[in-house]
């Protein structure tokens, strides 16, 4: 016997009341947000971003490119930019201080993927700024021949995950041609621009990190700025350094961070870590986004949220932690990092690539050989996991903050 169908409005009522208790057990297991005077610092809300003119115009290590005084600020301007323009505006300046200079890779001419190149070829002509075929190989080629006969070559590999086709060209052309050739020829006059770093979404394509890969090869230089001043001076320094140059921009700061950008040209040196904050008791070491990560990892230590004040001891709440950014990967600034940690006695290395073969690791054992009576704690890493960048759950595979102040804390108590 076949039983009755259930009542149209008796299915409706059990479906409201199903949907109420799946919103009600929602509710109780997310955790509500933390009251408003208590909420962290994100990128937007950043103290390490500079968001006025004198601020900006004071930024360290700047090195004007006119002849006025180096320590005049008075008559420079400054305009609000976010990381993507602040790219487009150091090359910009190189194609109009330097009539060799030229602009190419694959969608340039109409502005690129993220716009970093928007407008230039409108303004400098299609013979300078010009799109190439879909072969990263051969831009990398392509530009280490325009370098070698004179020109200033300006490369962009669309994605850091799609460097790869390109490392022959890069190892073992552009990195080793001034020493194959005894000095008589280079290619220094190379910059490899690439967006890397992870976007909360793009998986095992579009989130990778592979400055790591990069590490042993002698006669690159690799860079990574964290903000549009730093992408400005880091960039044209990059452009002009005599070495060929792989510049990495992490992606999902070409909108978010947002600085008042000197107008002038301005470079940043190559090679020379900046400390961030001053410490004494623990050097945090990192570079582009995840310092956003640390910068909220140390606030959340000094003022941890009502669920996390149980496993945050008071004692550590006051400790003075030095946080540096690296800025230079390759070569890295061995001096200010082992100077920094002889003054701790406690390192914490933070990247978004794998923990095997990562740049902390080269790090790690440098500082171990070199601080070895110094140190107070083994050297600790806050890496990504060694696995693919997942298409699902990309926030679990970075570093983030909470992962980070666990290792502060570790190493604090060790």
């Amino acid at each position: 016997m076949l039983s009755p169908k259930p009542r149209p409005h008796l299915a409706r009522t059990l479906l409201r009341r199903r949907a109420q208790q799946v919103r009600r057990a929602t509710v109780d297991a997310v955790e509500q947000p933390p009251p408003a005077a208590s909420q962290l610092p994100s990128v937007a809300t950043s103290s390490l971003l500079r968001t006025t003119r004198d601020a900006a115009l004071r930024s360290r290590g700047i090195i004007w490119r006119d002849d006025v005084d180096q320590d005049a600020v008075s008559g420079r301007e400054t305009r609000k930019m976010n990381l993507y323009q602040a790219v487009r505006d150091a090359m910009g300046v190189a194609l109009t201080t330097d009539d060799t200079a030229v602009v190419f890779g694959e969608d340039v001419a109409f502005g690129g993927v993220f716009r970093c190149t928007m407008g230039l070829a409108e303004e400098f002509g299609r013979e300078r700024v010009f799109n190439t075929p879909l072969t990263e190989q051969g831009i990398a080629g392509f530009g280490i021949g325009m370098a070698a006969m004179g020109h200033t070559a300006i490369a962009e590999i669309q994605f850091a995950d799609y460097i790869y086709p390109a490392f022959d060209q890069l190892v073992n052309e552009a990195a080793k041609l001034r020493y194959r050739s005894g000095g008589q020829y280079d290619c220094g006059r190379l910059t490899v621009r690439t967006p890397s770093m992870s976007v909360g979404h793009g998986g095992l394509y579009h989130s990778q990190s592979p400055e790591g890969f990069f590490m042993g090869a002698a006669g690159l230089k690799i860079v990574i700025p964290r903000s549009p001043i730093q992408a400005k001076g880091l960039l044209l320094g990059a452009i002009r350094d005599p070495n060929p140059v792989v510049f990495m921009e992490p992606k999902i700061l070409y909108r978010s961070a947002v600085e008042h950008v000197p107008v002038d040209d301005y470079e940043l040196p190559l090679g020379v870590a900046e400390t961030l904050r001053s410490g004494t008791d623990l050097t945090l070491l990192s570079w582009g986004t995840p310092l956003y990560h640390c910068e909220t990892a140390l606030h959340m230590l000094a003022h941890p949220p009502p669920a996390l004040a149980p496993h945050v001891p008071v004692r550590f709440r006051d400790v003075k932690i030095e946080l540096i950014d690296l800025r230079t990967i390759l070569p890295w600034d061995v001096q200010a990092v082992v100077d920094s940690v002889n003054k701790t006695g406690r390192l914490v290395v933070v990247h978004e690539a794998g923990a095997t073969g990562g740049v902390g690791s080269d790090i790690g054992a440098e500082v171990q050989k070199r601080c070895f009576l110094k140190l107070e704690a083994p050297v600790r890493r806050v890496t990504g996991w060694d696995t693919p960048v997942p298409l699902q759950y990309e926030k679990f595979h970075i570093p983030d903050a909470l992962r980070i102040l666990d290792a502060l804390i570790e190493t604090l108590s060790y």
